[in-house]
């Protein structure tokens, strides 16, 4: 259900037959739905958001079009996520190699993002989802900075998902951030703190969270683009051709199963199969 363009949903009462009331009987939502194993769902889904401006171009609109379409994407995956009681998603808005474009579209994204908080956070409250922003927070312009911030600061105490978007972000930023975070604990310290692969991680800005399990990538590129480049050593990657103004819990559910058919051996082998002596 829907009021005034925000998902009413309850997610403390999620459950199968939940995702049963938002899909259609007979609809490839809920044949997809009904072949995902709950009990084995990613930890962390991280999406790199890709097509808004092919989406856009495919129809005559100008670029800030697909960006605005891009919104319901947002929602719907964020809805879905919480509807699962999936812990983590992470969602790539904006790199730091995005302010190479055009002044006009960078100023629209800002203006819809602030858009989007300001109609969506009384339903991230309502239902328990905790708002995280990943990246170089200081370096936006400030009044976006204050948005991000009360979303966060209001949402600190929820405990169901947690939804990050990267923002202002770059992995190999991340990790610099990180370095310099190191050094500085050391020169306070006056001695170098232990390090080792878990130390390092609790200064990159998913500290205390899952890495990604599950990396979906929309429009079809077969890249990375310098997202959680540390964080995504061993998660699954699924791409799809659907542009991100289009996807929607179908592409998601596709993606959850193609997860689910994968052995996952973080570089060993399978365990071979038992032989009967029968």
């Amino acid at each position: 259900m829907r009021a005034n363009g925000m998902v009413q949903y309850d997610a403390k009462s999620m459950s199968r037959q939940d995702i049963f009331e938002v899909t259609r009987e007979g609809s490839v939502e809920r044949e997809l739905f009904e072949q995902i194993e709950l009990d084995r769902l990613p930890q962390h889904v991280a999406v790199i958001m890709d097509g808004n401006g092919r989406w856009a171009q495919r129809r005559g609109l100008p670029r800030v079009e697909g960006h605005r379409a891009g919104i319901a994407s947002v929602r719907e995956a964020v809805e879905t996520c919480a509807r699962l009681d999936l812990p983590v998603l992470t969602l790539y808005a904006f790199s730091v190699e995005n302010w190479k474009r055009p002044k006009s579209e960078i100023d629209v994204l800002m203006k819809l993002l602030k858009r989007y908080l300001r109609l969506e956070l009384s339903t991230l409250i309502r239902n328990d989802i905790r708002f995280q922003v990943l990246g170089r927070l200081h370096e936006l312009p400030p009044d976006v900075v204050s948005e991000l911030e009360s979303a966060m600061e209001r949402t600190r105490g929820n405990r169901g998902l947690l939804f990050n978007i990267a923002l202002n972000y770059g992995g190999r930023a991340e990790i610099v951030d990180a370095c310099r975070a190191v050094v500085a604990e050391a020169l306070a310290k006056g001695e170098p703190p232990p390090l080792d692969e878990a130390a390092f991680s609790r200064h990159l800005y998913t500290a205390g969270m899952a890495d990604p399990d599950l990396l979906i990538r929309t429009s079809g590129e077969l890249r990375i683009s310098n997202f959680l480049l540390w964080q995504i050593a061993y998660a699954e990657i699924w791409v799809t051709e659907t542009l991100w103004p289009d996807f929607r819990k179908r592409d998601l559910f596709e993606a959850i199963l193609s997860f689910q058919k994968r052995e996952r051996r973080y570089g060993g082998i399978a365990a071979a199969p038992t032989r009967s002596t029968a």
